[in-house]
């Protein structure tokens, strides 16, 4: 028997749509297949993933292991991959994902060949009809979501946090597993704690992945609104975990608050609030329609401010305590 080098760990809940994209990812990966394990962890789905999977299994030629993730939350997924996994190497994939064949094979590599301890790449966000192409477009930009490195396709360098991640096995004994507090910012958590721990992350431009977006108005909005929600929880939690970035819309929704207010006692700040929205309008215009394809710009003219409002009201639920996910 091959000796297990990578295993790639694969939270799933409702894939149906994506599951068979992503498994095939797999298969034609240029990496060994005998040196792999791939172990998928579903969150009970109520669709067809479990089903599509076990095809898959029937053949018996592809190393699955499915486990049944009774939590049904991604990262108590993540800690039974890790738990079971036998690989040197421990890459964390996703269901909504498709991935260079070589993705593997260049993960491992870099995990070989530099001092990081979590390495990962690009993703180059797509979707499906002319909504959720504007999706797509609008979170590939810094005015969308800040800088992201791997959003926004600036790599080759250490980072402070990767999507996804292919990790030395022993960086999880050095720093624990990941935090099932944390349900949707796990992954910069886990990033932050290896940084604290002496620990490198590097981001290279050749590992390539396609991430499905959202595709609806109603689920990038959900989104935003959840995973601004997540903000102050994490902060209390590991205060080093989130960016200035991820406060931005925060920010920004404040003032609008604020700056309507204090303007009428102090009529400077009708100055500020002025010039702050003809910048951001500015922006929204120019990421809008001359950015990137201009065709998408009718849609995300009005869904940037839309967006990064809510994203930023989830945030100042989530500063009183009120959870949304």
């Amino acid at each position: 028997m091959s000796e297990v080098v990578v295993s790639v760990i694969i939270p799933l809940y409702n894939e149906e749509r994506y599951i068979k994209d992503c498994l095939e990812s797999l298969i034609a990966q240029s990496y060994d297949i005998s040196n792999m394990e791939w172990i998928l962890i579903d969150g009970r789905s109520s669709d067809k993933t479990v089903e599509i999977i076990r095809e898959y299994m029937n053949l018996e030629k592809y190393p699955i292991i499915l486990l049944d993730n009774e939590k049904r939350k991604t990262p108590y997924a993540l800690n039974m991959g890790i738990s079971v996994a036998r690989g040197k190497y421990i890459i964390r994939m996703d269901a909504h994902a498709s991935f260079s064949s070589n993705y593997i094979e260049k993960c491992v590599y870099y995990l070989d060949n530099t001092d990081a301890d979590n390495v990962g790449g690009v993703a180059e966000t797509v979707s499906n009809g002319y909504i959720g192409n504007s999706i797509a477009q609008m979170v590939s930009t810094r005015f969308g979501v800040g800088g992201s490195n791997f959003r926004v396709g600036t790599a080759n360098k250490y980072v402070d946090t990767v999507p996804f991640g292919a990790y030395r096995r022993e960086i999880f004994e050095k720093v624990g597993l990941f935090d099932t507090r944390l349900l949707r910012s796990e992954d910069n958590d886990m990033n932050s704690r290896i940084r604290k721990s002496g620990g490198k992350i590097w981001l290279s431009d050749e590992i390539r992945f396609k991430y499905y977006s959202r595709s609806t108005i109603f689920g990038i909005l959900k989104m935003g609104i959840q995973n601004g929600n997540a903000l102050f929880r994490t902060l209390k939690v590991n205060n080093r975990a989130m960016s200035i970035r991820h406060f931005i819309p925060f920010l920004f929704l404040l003032s609008l608050i604020t700056l309507p207010i204090l303007s009428i006692f102090v009529p400077l700040f009708k100055v500020v609030l002025f010039a702050e929205l003809c910048f951001y309008l500015l922006l929204d215009i120019y990421f809008s329609f001359f950015n990137k394809n201009f065709k998408y710009g009718f849609v995300n003219i009005w869904l940037y401010p839309v967006f990064h409002i809510m994203y930023g009201l989830g945030s100042l639920l989530g500063l009183f305590g009120i959870r949304l996910y």
